[in-house]
């Protein structure tokens, strides 16, 4: 089976680390991965990962000092990343470590990029505050005004996706600040996509990084992209719906003999 590298840029997440990496391998079990953390903290979650990484050799750890950025974060990830497959996952939680075996599916049926939405049937941003749903919806909409190729897709400010290790190595990412999906969508070539509906949850533990600085960031990106977006013809996006999901994972797990 194909290999899947899960990138986790993190920032003073001590109290989530263990959670996450618990639930990634129980969501995973037999299918190949390694899970790379980027961290940039202060407080005592690198120690915590480096902990885990010597119980469990597919556990690494990049600790950068006095930098920040998720953006540069995962991109370090992914050149660090040895698997086909590589995801973008937070490490706060809100990004439901279940859902990486219905991305996986969605890929191994020929996808080149699987997008979790939160907007489609079946999905619900439930986990953001009034005030953090005014600003996505914001920054979605000023995306897809700026960016032709943001149109179609149900969710492109999101943080959570996964995409072939050749679509990500050929793309032309200069990222500043957090959206690090919307510079893989504009610069990348594709053909592909997937969109799955997913649940947003709350925070489990930690305060959230989210500022005004990351929004002029997100406004000054998007100009920057206009004048290098790739401009894909005939892609193709099609959207699962949790029945069509479940029955893709079942037939995929059926057919590869694993148990869930």
């Amino acid at each position: 089976m194909r290999k899947l590298s899960i990138v986790v840029p993190s920032f003073n997440e001590k109290d989530n680390i263990v959670p996450l990496v618990d639930r990634i391998d129980k969501a995973l079990g037999s299918i190949p991965h390694e899970i790379i953390f980027v961290d940039d903290s202060n407080d005592e979650t690198p120690d915590v990962i480096a902990g885990l990484a010597k119980e469990k050799h597919y556990v690494r750890l990049k600790h950068r000092e006095n930098k920040k950025g998720l953006a540069t974060a995962v991109l370090l990830g992914f050149k660090l990343a040895e698997g086909d497959y590589l995801v973008c996952m937070d490490a706060d939680l809100q990004h439901p470590p279940e859902l990486l075996l219905p991305m996986y599916v969605a890929m191994e049926t020929g996808a080149d990029i699987c997008i979790p939405s939160r907007l489609i049937e079946g999905g619900s941003d439930g986990g953001l505050n009034w005030y953090r749903k005014l600003i996505s919806g914001t920054a979605r909409l000023m995306g897809q005004v700026l960016l032709p190729c943001l149109r179609s897709i149900s969710d492109p400010t999101g943080g959570l996706f996964i995409v072939k290790r050749s679509v990500a190595s050929e793309a032309d990412m200069r990222p500043v600040g957090w959206k690090i999906m919307v510079e893989l969508l504009a610069t990348a070539r594709y053909s592909r996509i997937i969109e799955i509906p997913y649940e947003f949850k709350e925070r489990v533990a930690g305060e959230s990084k989210i500022d005004i600085s990351a929004t002029l960031q997100y406004i000054e990106q998007c100009i920057g992209l206009r004048r290098r977006m790739v401009r894909n013809k005939n892609v193709v996006v099609k959207r699962w719906t949790c029945f069509k999901l479940g029955k893709m994972v079942d037939r995929y797990m059926k057919s590869k003999g694993i148990s869930r």
